[in-house]
This record gives C-alpha cells, structure tokens and sequence, in this order.
C-alpha cells in the first residue's frame, strides 16, 4: 500500500502526461488508412484517451497477471461482456430477470463487478446490456494528446516476402515475366518522424469512493503511465517514451483550485533556433512550481523538468 500524498484516493489528482514518438504511428485513424491522426486546421498530432487506456489496462494485466481483483473487462481477448455479466450474476447468486430486474440486484452486481475489475473501478462502464450489471462513472480520465508542433504524417512503401494470397504464391506473373514466380510483395507504413505529445487527465475522488479504488489502485495506474510504453513495443510504433508526469495533488477530495490554473503552470516549448523539431531535447520543459494555491502539492512522476520555479 502507498502512503503518498499522490497515491490518496480520497483526495483530487489534476495530471498532466507528456510522451514522445520517434520514426512511428502512435495511433492510427481507420477513417484515413490508418495514417497517423491529425487536427486538419492545425496538423497537431492527436492520440485518443482510448488508445492511453488500451495501454494502461495492457500493463495491469501484465504487471497483475491473475492477482484476484485486477482483472480487466475491456480486454482484448475476444471474451464477450455479457459472459462476464452472467458470471458476476452467477457469483452473488443471483438470476437474471432481463428488463425487470430489481435495482437491489444491480446494485450488488455493480460492486461484484468493481471489485472484480481494475479498468471498471478506475475508468468506469456501461454496463446495462443484458444481463444488466448497471454504469460506473470513473474517477480516473484522460483527454486526447495533442503534439505541441505540427506533425507530417508519412507514408513509406516497404518490400515483403510475405505474399498474400495462396495463387499468388509460385505462379507465373504476366506474360512478359514467364517462368518467374512472384516472391515478393509492395506495403506501406504510416509513421510521424517525431512528436511530444501532451495529455491532462483527472481523477476525482468522489467517484473513486463509489467505485472502490485503493491506494494500490492508484499507484498501479501513476506507474503503468510511465512504464506502459517498454511494454507495447512493436515496429509499427517507432520509438515511444513517457517524458514527463506531473501531479497536482488537491488537500481534500473536491480540490483546492482549478484544473486548467494548475495545467497552465507545466509548458513545453522549441528551443531557440529549432525549426523541425527532431527530438526531445529540441523542447524546453517547465514547470512553474512557485507559489502554489493553498492546499495544492506537486510532484514530478517522471522526468522532462528543465526548469522550476519560473
């Protein structure tokens, strides 16, 4: 169990996430062949808090493996919710009457389920189909990244020997091509050259009490933000870090003051001089951590702290 002041459930946490991608995709738009998502008017890369969640709950499942109440339900293994629904029902004993299901009977479920699941506890969920397990407003939130430059998505054709189809393979290719088999296949791979991007996030504590988090919860989830990356390599990603992670810790559990004051005081900006920014070190990271509000702590999680107290 963490005794942390950032690690207290039944305070408010405003937190601000900055990660970098090098030579990669950090989240791919299917409504754009899968190029790397963008704002139009502004070509800011964006990543949506659904792709950082995916990845939390990927490190949780690694890092907990079968641990009883860390199971995740929004999981990738082709398991349909209603199972798991069904299951919950199974285990308080309870059957299920569809539609006219008693509110007492949702409501001991609901718990069944947030004891049972991490992401549930932590993100929340609708739950209402049949059998009917009720919702969970999550105390812990993310908004999109948006990359603090202009990003170009690219586009590079690659080679493979990996042929497709079972009649391409071994066959003659064309007239003019007779007797040569086809060995060999054109592919693209969508990638940004580099980008920063930065994330806010909140949790709220009134929420968290109604959904169960601990402190261990909490801890999980300040540690999965910064160690989720070394976990979801693959050649399509690049090169992906966390750069910074920073917690404005509120005294008590409805804050001391708000989000976007707080949010304001951590800023990255180009170096002097750097036009096309190519990696981390061409930004400067800062962190006005000076006269605070009253009742507020900061803590830096995770590096990319050039200068305090500005």
């Amino acid at each position: 169990m963490s005794n942390t002041v950032y690690s207290d459930p039944t305070r408010r946490h405003d937190f601000v996430l900055l990660f970098d991608v090098t030579d990669g995709n950090p989240n791919g738009d299917p409504d754009a062949g899968n190029l790397p998502r963008v704002d139009p008017e502004t070509m800011q890369g964006l990543v949506t808090d659904v792709c950082l969640k995916r990845k939390v709950r990927n490190y949780v499942a690694l890092a907990k493996g079968n641990a009883a109440g860390y199971a995740i339900y929004v999981n990738d293994g082709g398991v349909a919710l209603n199972t798991l629904h069904d299951r919950a029902y199974k285990d308080e004993g309870i059957t299920s009457t569809g539609t006219k299901q008693k509110r007492e009977d949702i409501d001991q479920v609901r718990q069944r389920m947030c004891a049972t699941y991490y992401d549930i506890r932590l993100f929340g969920a609708v739950m209402t189909t049949n059998p009917n397990c009720g919702q969970v407003r999550g105390p812990a939130q993310l908004t999109f990244a948006r990359s603090l430059s202009p990003i170009i998505p690219m586009e590079v054709c690659i080679t493979r020997v990996a042929i497709t189809r079972a009649e391409d393979a071994g066959t003659v290719v064309g007239e003019s091509e007779a007797g040569k088999t086809k060995v060999t296949e054109m592919g693209r791979k969508a990638m940004v050259p580099y980008g920063l991007y930065l994330a806010h996030g909140f949790f709220s504590a009134p929420f968290a009490a109604k959904s169960g988090v601990t402190s261990e919860d909490l801890a999980l989830f300040w540690d999965a933000l910064r160690m989720m990356w070394d976990h979801d390599r693959s050649a399509a990603r690049g090169m992906m870090a966390c750069r910074g992670l920073y917690v404005f810790s509120h005294a008590n559990a409805f804050g001391n003051a708000p989000a976007q004051e707080l949010f304001d005081r951590v800023t990255a900006a180009l170096k002097d001089g750097i036009e096309t920014p190519r990696r981390f070190q061409d930004y400067t990271v800062r962190i006005d951590d000076a006269n605070l509000p009253a009742g507020v702590e900061f803590t830096a999680l995770a590096g990319g702290v050039t200068a305090m107290g500005v």
